[in-house]
């Protein structure tokens, strides 16, 4: 990988600027010109390895979701996931080691909506969706320090999730950067002329929500698996639940839980409710460090299983709003 592409990945996966043009204030920061800069995002973009460049928005504050997980008998494996996958309002989809084979997340503006993609799923394949709802996160961040250090932010949100009030600009916006910034040379321009906003107007909106935590980050949005980052397990315990805070928040001061965060049980068949995603390049290196972190924070008195990742189906950026019909023509 060459230096500026490294530096592209690591360097601006949060705070990237809020300026008319941010790809040459990009450029300014690693000694390249702008066309340098956007070429290489582009090309980063083909490859697979950046998703998108925008918003990650903080789950339950301008949408509602649910991770969801079907027992899929394993010769309809790829067909159903075909099928769950052609839901807009899914984003990721993953198969994992366990009997609910079958993961994924679902975001929809309210509950009813998500209730009825989930409802439709359930019918359209003939199978049981399981629904996880979020109750209470600890720490909820897929940036990846590349360089091998510790990924900013850790700790800094957490709690219940509060719905925030958007106005019909704010949704217009929310939508209009769910598929990520143009890659252009003034994107906030282009963007607010899907909404009808003006470019200041569409920097402040972003500044106002990073600050206030609905934004938890923008920037370089990468995906793990290009990266090398394919030895992935979700962990879960069954802990009362009067107990989950506590344990929650020391799980998410470890070093390599990139999302902590409590669900709902489904009972009888899923008795879970505190969760950790670890990410990392060799799966006895994981497998250890779950082994751990269990062991040193007490987590080994509660039953646990790990659930690894085996293959992608889907992963894209969340669908909170509708996407203004105009978003790919104006921007």
């Amino acid at each position: 990988m060459s230096e500026l592409r490294f530096r592209l990945l690591n360097e601006f996966q949060r705070s990237f600027p809020l300026v008319r043009e941010p790809f040459a204030e990009l450029g300014r920061r690693v000694g390249v010109a702008p066309e340098a800069v956007m070429e290489a995002l582009e090309a980063l973009q083909a490859e697979g390895a950046v998703s998108r460049i925008g918003a990650v928005f903080r789950p339950g504050a301008v949408g509602t979701g649910a991770l969801a997980a079907m027992a899929v008998p394993l010769g309809r494996l790829h067909d159903v996931a075909e099928q769950v996958g052609r839901h807009s309002e899914v984003n990721h989809n993953y198969e994992r080691e366990h009997a609910f084979n079958l993961w994924f997340v679902a975001t929809a503006p309210d509950a009813g909506r998500l209730s009825a993609v989930l409802a439709q799923i359930g019918d359209e394949t003939g199978l049981k969706v399981m629904a996880l709802p979020l109750i209470e996160e600890y720490h909820i961040d897929l940036g990846f320090d590349l360089a091998g250090g510790e990924t900013p932010g850790r700790g800094e949100n957490g709690g219940l999730i509060q719905a925030a009030a958007l106005s019909a600009s704010d949704r217009c916006l929310i939508g209009a950067l769910q598929d990520g910034l143009p890659i252009v040379a003034r994107p906030y321009l282009a963007v607010g002329e899907c909404c009808a906003m003006s470019e200041a107007e569409v920097i402040e909106r972003l500044a106002a929500w990073q600050e206030s935590g609905i934004v938890r980050r923008f920037g370089v949005v990468v995906r793990h698996l290009e990266l090398g980052y394919r030895a992935n397990a979700m962990v879960v315990w069954d802990v009362p639940n009067e107990l989950a805070g506590e344990f929650g928040a020391r799980l998410a001061n470890e070093a390599d839980v990139n999302l902590c965060y409590r669900r709902a049980r489904h009972l009888p068949h899923w008795p879970y409710n505190l969760y950790a995603m670890i990410h990392g390049k060799e799966r006895a290196l994981v497998s250890r460090r779950i082994e751990t972190i269990s062991s040193e924070l007490g987590l080994d008195a509660f039953a646990r299983e790990i659930l690894f990742s085996r293959r992608r189906f889907k992963q894209t950026g969340a669908r909170y709003v509708k996407q203004p019909e105009s978003v790919h023509g104006c921007a």
